[in-house]
């Protein structure tokens, strides 16, 4: 385990190049040091505070000479920090140290205003306005109906003034007695009630079960977004069992840690369009992915305290269908899109098909196999055949059968 640079900036050093003192910093130091916070090695901001111009640029080039040496500085700070030692840069010229320094000199940004969760301020003005036009629409629509029924009330009384119907006296008769008289009007009400009343109960029974758009908050939040968008995470690093298992697993708090080890706080741009939240709610989060592992960040060490994390399931199929995703991933080659959605566009995950019976069941007839063995490839030019087809689909080789997933 290596221990990344030490670095400062001095006034005395000219012609800085602070972005190349960014890039630089990125690639040579942050694997073990942070700006703000310490990580294996000591946070570095305004480093320069505390050690010399001169003496920074020599431990840089040669750390492990100047602790053999016994040189009182480059000792104490070896014995401060677990005896981790530092790798040496002697590649790195004076010109890209000073840059480093540079960059490391610069003050904390403060946090932008309106970045966080309050920062839907503007959409909720947004949302209002689009309330007030629905809003007015119907209002609209309301008053156009009630002038409508008033004038079907007029002709209404017009036709049965000319049949010979007399409104006023059958005012003095109840509504209600009116109706049951009408035998044909008691009838259709019937018929109207039960049609409807089936139609409802129907839609509603069709329903259970079917839970697309479930989006639940978890206890530690985790933005696909930010991991598999923006940083291009695949999704089989986390869900590797999808490779060779039934299910693709929720991954473990420690496959976490494999980068947020070293990612201790939210790093992104502030006003880039893939953040949600501020930055402190990220950073905040992460650390709840410290507490659930016990990982002490200042110490670089666990604690044996752990804390198990209630993750909420999302994806649920009833116990008597089974669902293999290696057979979909690893032999039909689909993309983990085709059934989640654009998961590397959501901010929280949530359920973006229906997983309904009906929904496999028109994939399996629509989805072409690709055949690329030549002992199925035998097998499959005689259904082709048989089917009048070139490419045979899941359903036509058997995917539609009751038994590949019920049993």
């Amino acid at each position: 385990m290596c221990m990344a640079l030490l670095l400062c900036f001095s006034t005395q050093v000219l012609a800085q190049d602070v972005a190349n003192g960014k890039q630089l910093f990125n690639s040579q130091c942050a694997a073990c040091h942070k700006l703000d916070g310490d990580m294996t090695g000591p946070a570095l901001r305004h480093v320069v505070d505390r050690y010399s111009v001169e003496w920074l640029h020599e431990w840089i080039k040669d750390s492990p000479g100047m602790i053999r040496s016994g040189d009182a500085t480059a000792v104490k700070l070896f014995n401060d920090w677990n005896k981790v030692p530092m790798n040496a840069f002697p590649n790195l010229s004076d010109q890209d140290i000073d840059d480093i320094l540079a960059y490391t000199s610069e003050e904390k940004a403060a946090p932008p205003a309106g970045v966080g969760p309050n920062a839907g301020a503007s959409s909720s003005v947004d949302n209002s306005a689009m309330n007030l036009l629905i809003f007015g629409v119907l209002g609209l629509v309301l008053v156009v109906l009630v002038i409508l029924l008033v004038y079907v009330r007029k002709v209404l009384t017009k036709i049965a003034e000319n049949n010979g119907f007399d409104p006023e006296a059958e005012k003095t008769m109840p509504i209600w007695q009116a109706f049951v008289k009408n035998q044909f009007a008691v009838f259709m009400s019937v018929v109207v009630l039960f049609l409807v009343g089936s139609y409802f109960a129907f839609g509603y029974m069709m329903q259970i079960g079917v839970d697309q758009g479930y989006e639940p908050i978890q206890p530690i939040h985790f933005s696909h977004k930010i991991h598999a968008g923006e940083n291009g995470i695949d999704c089989m690093y986390c869900h590797s069992a999808a490779r060779t298992s039934q299910t693709s697993g929720i991954p473990s708090v420690s496959v976490c840690m494999n980068c947020h080890k070293n990612v201790t706080e939210f790093t992104g741009s502030a006003d880039s369009t893939y953040v949600d939240y501020s930055k402190e709610f990220y950073t905040a989060e992460i650390q709840k992915i410290y507490d659930a592992v016990g990982w002490d960040a200042s110490t670089q060490s666990y604690t044996g305290e752990e804390k198990p994390v209630k993750w909420v399931r999302i994806h649920n199929l009833p116990d008597f269908v089974y669902f293999n995703h290696s057979q979909h991933v690893s032999v039909a080659g689909i993309e983990c899109q085709t059934c989640h959605g654009p998961v590397e566009e959501m901010e929280i995950m949530r359920q973006h098909s229906p997983l309904t019976m009906g929904w496999c069941i028109e994939c399996h007839r629509e989805t072409e196999v690709n055949v690329n063995n030549e002992y199925y490839k035998e097998i499959h030019d005689e259904l082709a055949k048989k089917y009048g087809v070139e490419r045979l689909t899941v359903g036509q080789l058997g995917g539609l059968e009751c038994a590949k997933c019920h049993y």
